[in-house]
């Protein structure tokens, strides 16, 4: 479990191109040819984590947990059986929001307005990685955890509308809200299904 050691805006916290710098270089660590984990070192922030490949399952959580290279937690193991299920050769893991806490409720109360925009360019970068982005949307009921999930993900999609991405859920949507499935309990077969961003954006 991780518990975060203190609001972000206390921490140093390394800019994403910095910090992708360095995740591109050798590491001792995990194969960076196989890998891609940024930063590169366990943190109480993280921005992306995935598996390398030409065709990428980009899937949205809310936050990061424990996972790191060639040690995925199960929620993470579960992305990587569907993105495989799915027809990807890759997955990527990305987050509304970049500060791990395992548990929703140890977020801290108000966004980091430095630590948001620095996820917004990863996001950005991502999306780059492939022609035509598919995104799968999984942060179930909890993007309610806290009143600026909301605004981080309008931003989200606007920078993924500037990709020309396209959005997917996998599993049955919540009758309260419609939100997207969470990736744990998936069977390995679940299969995507288009997802109207905007409109889910809106309702919020």
């Amino acid at each position: 479990m991780h518990i975060p050691s203190a609001d972000t805006a206390a921490l140093t916290i390394l800019p994403f191109d910095e910090a992708l710098t360095a995740a591109l270089e050798p590491s001792a660590e995990y194969d960076v040819n196989q890998w891609l984990y940024v930063p590169n070192t366990y943190a109480d922030y993280r921005y992306l984590l995935g598996t390398r490949g030409e065709r990428p399952l980009i899937c949205v959580g809310i936050n990061p947990s424990t996972a790191a290279p060639d040690r995925l937690d199960n929620t993470l193991k579960s992305v990587e059986r569907i993105a495989q299920g799915n027809g990807f050769d890759s997955f990527l893991m990305f987050n509304v929001y970049a500060q791990r806490a395992t548990r929703p409720k140890d977020m801290e109360k108000t966004c980091n307005p430095f630590l948001h925009r620095e996820n917004m360019r990863a996001f950005d970068y991502v999306l780059s990685l492939s022609p035509e982005p598919a995104v799968w949307a999984a942060w179930g009921a909890i993007i309610r955890q806290r009143g600026y999930l909301t605004d981080c993900l309008r931003d989200m999609a606007d920078i993924a509308a500037d990709h020309a991405a396209h959005w997917y859920t996998a599993g049955a949507r919540s009758k309260q809200g419609g939100h997207p499935h969470h990736p744990l309990y998936l069977r390995k077969d679940s299969r995507l299904e288009p997802f109207d961003i905007a409109a889910y954006c809106a309702a919020l």
